[in-house]
């Protein structure tokens, strides 16, 4: 997911643009994996991520491997960009790795193609369980009646705030806040501290999701899109005129300055993020950042859902058992919550949450903002993703910021988005 220890969020979509037209696949072929005489196998296991995950990913391996000597690991990890571009091509030849990370928004894209394993199977021989998860997160990899990936970890949407500038602005935000409050809020911070409230919400799609289930929709259904051509109208232009107005940073210069946040750089108060995200705004910036409630329509619902990366298995394997095994080793060994800690978002079984206590502040802070928002009742089921939707969600950012800088006018980004989303989710 990232280079030198961190990605924007820009450069991780950028991939998601890309055609996998290629993975329609056969049942012609070799499967992933490798035996030896004395009866061990070999299991191939790829993820994205920086250096400091490689270390914990491969210290997990190595104490999987002790208690487990008749399996081996052999492993595989780029950034985010490079991953998907090497697993498609694997995917297109039959060869994708036996274990990988995944995320939510490839599900479908990957099962339709015939590259996901079911892991029900696994589950029913005892070799997996799916007990023992925090927060329902059991039901995340859940698609169309199969088990098609496990978490590991669990994020949610958040508002990072730069926390001296809100301070001096007078503004604590609370849990129920709505949305007339949090934009009262940024003119406030424009008129009294002189900067942009917000670094530019409305190229969030994730964001915008939130918004939407707020009113009894949402971004995806699992079929198509849950929402139609006047509603972006409207959060579009809602979001070009707070632009104008300076409440939101102009996305010219939040351009220049990335991969840097427009938070950390001191250009603007706040930013909508995964709570997990905000990790690096203490290491880019010279401020105090915390974790702020999302925003809502009435005071009590906030669209939110615990999202998460998971581990998904080939089709291809030719040891379902062992990935099994290995992938419930690795979501539920205590040992490997302590190594891994909060690298992929807040861990997801029980066993390995309470192994693990963060003791640096930034950790803290996320798993108290998870705990608060839990305690809040908001949390519902995540939103369906359809085949393409991470097409989609590149498409939404790219027109998005297109908008910002004035490259399209509203009317005319909608309708490129619409006809966008309409080839990608057909294909």
């Amino acid at each position: 997911m990232r280079a030198s220890g961190r990605v924007d969020r820009r450069g991780l979509l950028k991939i998601t643009g890309g055609s996998v037209a290629a993975l329609g696949l056969t049942a012609a072929g070799c499967g992933t994996g490798g035996g030896s005489a004395d009866g061990t196998v070999t299991i191939r296991y790829a993820w994205w991520g920086a250096d400091d995950r490689a270390k914990r990913i491969n210290e997990s391996i190595a104490l999987f491997e002790k208690k487990h000597p008749k399996i081996k690991v052999k492993t595989d990890f780029q950034d985010y960009v490079a991953f998907w571009e090497k697993f498609q091509t694997q995917a297109a030849g039959g060869n994708s790795p036996d274990v990988f990370q995944c995320a939510l928004a490839f599900l479908r894209k990957y099962d339709k193609r015939g590259v996901l394993l079911d892991l029900k199977q696994q589950v029913d021989a005892g070799h997996l369980k799916m007990t023992g998860f925090r927060s329902g997160l059991e039901k995340v990899g859940e698609v169309d009646g199969k088990l098609l990936g496990v978490p590991v970890g669990s994020n949610t949407m958040s508002l990072v705030i730069d926390e001296k500038v809100f301070k001096k602005a007078g503004i604590v935000p609370k849990q129920g806040w709505t949305w007339d409050q949090y934009f009262a809020a940024l003119k406030k911070i424009r008129d009294t501290q002189h900067r942009a409230g917000d670094s530019g919400y409305f190229g969030v799609m994730y964001l915008y999701d939130l918004y939407l289930r707020q009113q009894g929709k949402a971004f995806f259904t699992e079929k198509g899109l849950g929402f139609d051509e006047s509603d972006l109208r409207e959060w579009w232009a809602d979001g070009y005129d707070a632009v104008r107005s300076g409440l939101v940073a102009d996305p010219k210069k939040v351009v220049q300055v990335a991969p840097k946040s427009a938070v950390s750089d001191g250009m603007a108060a706040s930013e909508f993020t995964w709570d997990n995200f905000s990790v690096r705004y203490d290491s880019e910036g010279d401020s105090t950042y915390g974790l702020a409630p999302v925003p809502t329509t009435d005071g009590k619902k906030t669209g939110q859902y615990l999202s998460s990366l998971m581990l998904s298995a080939s089709a291809r394997t030719k040891y379902p058992q062992q990935v099994a095994q290995f992938i419930d080793f690795m979501v539920h060994d205590p040992e490997v919550g302590k190594i891994m800690g909060y690298d992929r978002g807040i861990l997801a079984t029980e066993a390995q949450y309470a192994a693990f206590r963060p003791s640096d502040p930034v950790n803290k802070a996320i798993a108290a903002y998870e705990e608060k928002t839990a305690a809040a009742g908001v949390f519902g089921p995540i939103t369906p993703h359809p085949a393409g939707a991470d097409t989609v969600e590149a498409a939404f950012l790219r027109i998005g910021t297109d908008l910002g800088v004035g490259k399209t006018k509203t009317a005319d980004a909608v309708r490129q988005f619409f006809s966008e989303a309409k080839s990608a989710l057909a294909g």
